[in-house]
């Protein structure tokens, strides 16, 4: 997805979703608040007194969290409308609107921890942004990012007899698969397992660690269903890597 076209989409699309996840009964609440941070929370541990780059940060939930948990962090994001709600929501936060494709206005060396939450997704090559957080991490930094599972988008409903079924196919298409939220189209990039490790490879990094998503606990009597369903099959995934 061409980098014009993320950022229009998203500032169409960041008060309503704002609003969403601010809704503790809301699908968007489910699968950001109790199905993706858990995990990506998880992966980033203690993060007290760590400097993090929030890469991606739009309307800064991420932003909020790490810095009440003591974190001493910035955000960068593609959408200015995105900043706008970010800014509000951490007025003593430094933010920026940039590309994450092109060169960071940060310094060399000058975090600890660079957080990218369902952002690389959008991008088809991923070489520009590991390089630039390779260059803003300071020597054995973490790079922690979440993505969808690559097996969701490859996915295809079907009926067979009186049932309607999931089957995989088509894993190792690598294309542009398009999802309509409200009257927005975006694109997703997908990628397997193998590409995706390759661009951490050849990029500096090495695989520390790697979780599935799992809902929350909490969600369970609020998201019976949702529970039901991706508690058994995994949606979105996060990556723990480090700058060697």
């Amino acid at each position: 997805m061409k980098p014009d076209k993320i950022k229009e989409a998203y500032n169409n699309l960041c008060e309503s979703y704002y609003v969403a996840r601010k809704n503790k009964n809301s699908e968007t609440d489910f699968f950001n608040t109790n199905l993706e941070m858990p995990t990506t929370l998880k992966l980033l541990g203690n993060v007290k007194n760590k400097k993090i780059l929030d890469l991606g940060c739009g309307p800064g939930f991420y932003t909020k969290i790490l810095n009440e948990n003591g974190a001493k962090i910035k955000g960068i994001d593609i959408s200015e409308e995105s900043i706008k709600i970010a800014q509000k929501e951490n007025p003593s936060i430094e933010l920026k609107v940039g590309d994450i494709t092109k060169k960071l206005p940060f310094r060399n060396s000058e975090f600890d921890i660079v957080l990218s939450s369902l952002v690389l997704d959008h991008i088809e090559n991923w070489n520009p942004v590991f390089k630039e957080v390779n260059r803003v991490l300071k020597k054995g930094g973490m790079f922690i990012f979440s993505t969808y599972n690559p097996v969701v988008f490859k996915v295809k409903r079907k009926k067979w007899f009186f049932k309607k079924i999931r089957e995989y196919y088509g894993y190792f298409d690598e294309n542009m698969v398009k999802e309509h939220w409200g009257k927005e189209t975006i694109e997703h990039h997908h990628k397997t397992y193998g590409t995706r490790i390759r661009f951490i490879v050849n990029n500096g990094f090495e695989i520390i660690d790697y979780e599935d998503s799992f809902p929350s606990k909490e969600s369970e009597t609020i998201y019976p269903k949702y529970y039901k369903r991706y508690s058994q099959v995994p949606k979105f995934c996060t990556w723990k890597v480090k700058k060697k």
